[in-house]
């Protein structure tokens, strides 16, 4: 058995994970806006409401920068007093079992590689898209880091006159359009033509954004995690019409494109580094 950890700055999840099921799984609200040791205590007391005495070791993706080697976080994103957290030393310390720190993005592409919609592949770019957008890389199997955990980070290129995550993420709804995306997708299941058009254009730029990730990385599939994802069939035309202008076509024939099938993968891919590390 394993733990898994999903720590966001709204919510935090814990899992009981044996093989590619979820038994026991805990779900709070970050306190996100207090001071990093009450934070930390809170991620241990609800590992320790979930924790059994086979527990072989624990995962856990943060999103921000993190040191891989010593478990150290950076800057997470929406929980302020989180500059250095040592994360690993405080799980090890506290449960005395090994644990192991990565981002977020590269749970969940670990996590659909192993058990979810790209279990068939080998090479696979996972992406988040949510309130930012996220990204991980698997090649040839392996999870590819990079220097702390920072590879994939192509929602930064400069795009337009922001960069690519202001255009793929949550924030293109409001920003451009003084809509949630939330909202956005209830009145395109409605047919409402404004809300359509701005789907088309949100897939027009996803697909500039996976046009880039093509070159970089010629993946054999790209998996959509993230609340976004699920409006899949709003944006998914205007993408692929977009991708149409990548030059190799072969690399494009082959490509696969899903969407996560359940809303557990970032947890059994955190829960995987156990596995990953112990070899």
């Amino acid at each position: 058995m394993k733990i898994g950890v999903d720590l966001g700055g709204t919510n935090i999840r814990v899992g009981l994970i044996e093989g590619d099921s979820v038994l026991a799984k805990k779900i709070s609200p970050c306190p996100a806006d207090r001071p990093a040791d009450e934070i930390l205590d809170c991620i241990g007391n609800m590992i320790s409401d979930t924790l059994h005495d086979d527990v072989r070791g624990i995962g856990i993706g943060v999103p921000s920068a993190v040191d891989v080697d010593n478990g150290i976080v950076y800057d997470v994103c929406n929980i302020p007093s989180w500059k250095e957290v040592r994360l690993k030393e405080y799980l090890e310390g506290r449960f005395g079992r090994p644990a192991f720190v990565n981002n977020d993005a590269n749970c969940f592409a670990l996590g659909e590689t192993i058990y979810g919609c790209c279990s068939d592949f080998r090479n696979v770019v996972g992406i988040t898209l949510g309130t930012g957008v996220g990204m991980g890389i698997i090649i040839n199997g392996q999870l590819y880091n990079g220097v702390n955990a920072g590879a994939g980070e192509l929602s930064s290129i400069p795009y337009l006159d922001s960069d690519y995550e202001h255009y793929c993420s949550s924030s293109f709804f409001t920003r451009c359009h003084g809509i949630t995306g939330k909202e956005a997708a209830s009145l395109a299941s409605q047919g409402n033509e404004r809300a359509l058009a701005i789907w088309e254009e949100f897939g027009t730029h996803l697909g500039k954004l996976l046009t880039a990730v093509l070159y970089a990385y010629a993946p054999e599939a790209i998996a959509f995690g993230g609340s976004i994802s699920q409006a899949f069939s709003h944006f998914e035309k205007s993408m692929r019409r977009e991708l149409c202008n990548y030059p190799f076509k072969a690399t494009l024939r082959r490509l696969r494109i899903c969407t996560s099938n359940g809303g557990d993968t970032a947890l059994l891919g955190a829960s995987a580094l156990v596995d990953r590390n112990a070899r």
